[in-house]
């Protein structure tokens, strides 16, 4: 299949799936007038890819996991749950983090408020 054609097919533009293929998500093979082919497993591999961006991995996790995919479903060998849950930890501890730095920001907001409201008398 064309780029044209996954792309329409999985939702993704072009630019993307080259940048996929670029960080080596996803591969294609060149006719001899240089254009790209997808084999027909390639959109299962892109909405792969599509979900775990969605979970918060990086490219350079995500490029770790592909071949690590049980069938044609998102099941991953359990080989990988140990990286899976460590992913999952980093992602609490800066949520956790960001909920701090929310109600930092919402003291400074209030204080700031109840400083320029002005007394009634």
């Amino acid at each position: 299949m064309k780029i044209g054609e996954l792309a329409r097919t999985t939702g993704v533009s072009v630019r993307l799936l080259r940048y996929y293929e670029e960080q080596g998500l996803l591969t294609s093979y060149r006719t001899a007038g240089g254009h790209r082919h997808y084999t027909a497993d390639a959109v299962t591999a892109v909405t792969r890819i599509r979900s775990l961006l969605a979970a918060g991995l990086p490219t350079r996790t995500i490029r770790d996991l592909m071949p690590c995919f049980l069938g044609d479903g998102p099941v991953l060998d359990a080989c990988v749950q140990g990286h899976l849950e460590t992913q999952l930890q980093d992602l609490d501890s800066r949520m956790a983090d960001l909920r701090h730095a929310r109600a930092s920001l919402s003291g400074l907001i209030d204080a700031s408020t109840r400083a320029s409201t002005p007394s009634p008398v």
